[in-house]
């Protein structure tokens, strides 16, 4: 299982330095990739496309860009073009995001996000292997080539939960990108129905990435209670609600991995035998806890 990180969302003029010196690190440590969030804050692949244009080596993922608020075609246009900046290390994920954000924020019909998402895919799947794309949907249409001269395709991750999404996820894109499921959600319901889904289309197997909180503590208790207000959201949205009923977690918190490294280090191989293949570390400790945590991760390495 290769170990990642979550990239923070660095503010004031200085984030871009701020988030190339964050990559660096992430690269001089040893760790596989580094993941960037698209929410509010910068926009995650003009972020890593000049960031990480001047560290070498580490693999650099979105995690997750919004499908809705962009033309699929757009969008592969600018992911192609991120991952020349990036020498082909861009993995891009893609997901339709959630109800209350996509209406309430941009106005967007979300009635029926896995057609939608289906036919976004059919248009930018093709775009990014360096394809034409032709395909007229009910909601979307396009006929059109890019120039941009990439070596080689662009990778994609689908931010999937439940089994239809699961299931295009598995029989067109490279995988799926997990936030708020746990070991055994991820064991019973993630791993089999996407992995058969890449089977039947014969596909390779799908990469599996796990994003969660992680903290190392000798204060579990208190970690558990900031990150029960850090990601108290998450507990409200219906598709990461549904993961922790699965899962039997009453909420984000419980889903947080914390406590000693030994504690942790159970947790984390518990995914990798769920079938995890790339876990990402969203640190959120701070102070001591957060040196021995960037330590302990580390050791994770080998």
């Amino acid at each position: 299982m290769r170990i990642g990180l979550s990239l923070s969302e660095p503010s004031g003029p200085g984030a871009i330095r701020a988030l190339r010196d964050e990559i660096a690190r992430a690269a001089d440590d040893g760790f596989a990739s580094a993941w960037k969030s698209n929410i509010f804050g910068l926009d995650a692949l003009t972020a890593l496309a000049v960031a990480g244009h001047q560290v070498p080596g580490i693999e650099l993922g979105t995690a997750v860009v919004p499908t809705y608020p962009r033309h699929p075609a757009a969008l592969a246009q600018q992911a192609r073009t991120a991952a020349l900046a990036l020498d082909g290390r861009l993995t891009l994920g893609v997901g339709p995001s959630h109800k209350i954000s996509m209406e309430g924020l941009y106005g967007y019909d979300f009635d029926r996000p896995l057609r939608h998402v289906r036919e976004f895919l059919s248009i930018l799947l093709p775009l990014l292997d360096g394809r034409p794309a032709s395909f007229t949907g009910e909601t979307m249409r396009a006929e059109i080539t890019l120039s941009v001269p990439n070596p080689e395709r662009v990778p994609v991750v689908l931010a999937a939960l439940g089994p239809k999404m699961l299931e295009l996820a598995g029989a067109q894109a490279d995988g799926t990108v997990l936030w708020m499921t746990g070991p055994r959600t991820i064991r019973e319901h993630i791993v089999p129905t996407i992995t058969a889904a890449a089977e039947a289309a014969g596909r390779p197997a799908p990469r599996v990435i796990c994003v969660l909180p992680v903290c190392v503590t000798g204060d579990p208790d208190a970690a558990r209670a900031a990150a029960a207000k850090i990601f108290e959201v998450y507990g409200r949205l219906p598709s990461y609600r549904a993961m922790m009923d699965r899962e039997g977690a009453a909420g984000p918190a419980d889903l947080a991995i914390v406590g000693d490294e030994d504690t942790v280090r159970e947790q984390i191989e518990d995914l990798a035998s769920a079938g995890v293949t790339d876990f990402v570390a969203g640190d959120f400790s701070r102070g001591d806890d957060a040196v021995r945590t960037r330590t302990f991760l580390k050791s994770l390495l080998g």
